[in-house]
């Protein structure tokens, strides 16, 4: 494995983490409201999400991962513009919604 293969891998990794830390913590909150409202429904809705957003996360950083895609994924990363809200990515369509 190059150097350059491995320096992207890291960096999505890292990224890939961090994003999935953003995403338990929308669950943490979810699970504190339920908590102190006893919502099933709008906890079953978050976990839902957080399924479908850590799915398109991986999706976004794995799915074609070998060689020279890992390295774009890493530069698309490394790019200024705004990151993906992945939780927003995971809202379910209307039709899904009970």
């Amino acid at each position: 494995m190059s150097s350059t293969h491995r320096n992207a891998q890291e960096r999505v990794a890292a990224y890939y983490e961090s994003c999935l830390r953003e995403l338990i913590g929308h669950v943490g909150i979810a699970l504190d409201r339920y908590r102190t409202d006893g919502d099933a429904e709008q906890m079953n809705t978050a976990l839902y999400q957080y399924h479908r957003a850590a799915r398109e996360l991986w999706k976004f950083c794995w799915a074609d991962g070998g060689g020279s895609q890992l390295e774009f994924v890493a530069s698309l990363i490394d790019d200024s513009a705004p990151p993906p809200d992945w939780w927003q990515r995971g809202t379910p369509r209307r039709s899904e919604r009970h």
